[in-house]
């Protein structure tokens, strides 16, 4: 099978091209190395694929290169690329969001439809829920985000909706929870939290520590992508989410357990756009995408500590 993958040299996106890669398809990564972190996390995500003849990098931009060619013969096109990060979503930086995560995203669904209708899955975000009232999340519940980041997020989900409606193009959407794991963001909170762990720094907490949040791995986030690229039903959105919703406070004893360190903790006022709660109701994606969450939390953040430990 031939794949396109946009966003390959991301966090979730590399594993998810290894994980391709491995089961024998072909995989087209495209990437445009936004500067929101250094090229060279990037560059370090890549550094296996780079290593097999399956796997062809392309670096564009979405808004910019001519798509219809890579997309040719492709069975799936995973659309990962985004701009991402709530919290610099706001002033003058949101051009960024619109360009990168709604033109981008109507730019792809547009090749698509010349380029013979590829099954495409969509990477949205459980931001664009915003605070609700009611938990666990459903897909069905109402959507009022509250950072520009989770407006563009979730205008990437209207977009491949009526593209879908309008023109029979098979779109799936999935809404992830808080992805962690190695080659995490470095603006993430578990890699802060380990990093500063690792390096006796100093842990910025914002807010009381009290909100909570369902945190995914991302093998299970992998794992879940690929099954909506095969299963999902077209037109429909899902939760991706780990099945247990942890506060802030307790993943700070967690860290401190997994890593046998003292987190010294600065605290600040929370942060415009940040969600107080997040906890994914997946009986969607179990039913139609036989999707099960298969690592705990401590478990996982045992992997990304000795990832970090290896100096990432």
């Amino acid at each position: 099978m031939k794949a396109v993958l946009t966003g390959a040299a991301g966090f979730i996106g590399s594993h998810l091209a290894e994980s391709l890669v491995r089961d024998g398809h072909e995989v087209i990564g495209i990437d445009c190395f936004t500067d929101y972190y250094p090229r060279e996390t990037k560059e370090e995500n890549l550094r296996v694929l780079r290593t097999e003849p399956r796997f062809r990098l392309v670096e564009a931009r979405l808004q910019d290169a001519d798509l219809v060619p890579l997309l040719d013969g492709a069975e799936h096109v995973y659309h990962l690329a985004a701009q991402a990060g709530v919290r610099a979503s706001w002033g003058r930086d949101f051009a960024h969001y619109t360009d990168h995560n709604v033109l981008a995203t109507q730019r792809l669904l547009e090749a698509a439809l010349e380029a013979g209708r590829p099954r495409i899955v969509y990477a949205s975000s459980s931001s664009v829920y915003g605070q609700v009232s009611e938990l666990p999340l459903r897909e069905d519940g109402p959507c009022r985000p509250v950072s520009p980041y989770g407006v563009t997020k979730l205008a990437g989900e209207h977009l491949a909706g009526l593209y879908h409606l309008n023109h029979g193009l098979p779109t799936v959407s999935l809404r992830f929870f808080t992805v962690y794991g190695p080659r995490q963001r470095p603006d993430m909170a578990f890699h802060r939290f380990l990093r500063a762990a690792r390096d006796d720094g100093e842990v910025v907490v914002f807010g009381d520590g009290r909100q909570t949040r369902d945190f995914t791995y991302v093998d299970d986030a992998v794992a879940a992508t690929r099954a909506a690229a095969l299963s999902g039903r077209p037109g429909s959105v899902y939760n991706v989410g780990g099945g247990e919703r942890v506060a802030l406070n307790d993943v700070l004893r967690l860290v401190e357990t997994v890593t046998a360190r003292t987190l010294r903790i600065r605290r600040q006022e929370a942060q415009k756009g940040d969600m107080r709660d997040t906890f994914a109701d997946t009986t969607a994606a179990r039913r139609e995408l036989g999707f099960r969450s298969t690592v705990a939390l401590d478990e996982g953040l045992s992997r990304e500590w000795q990832w970090v430990r290896g100096g990432r």
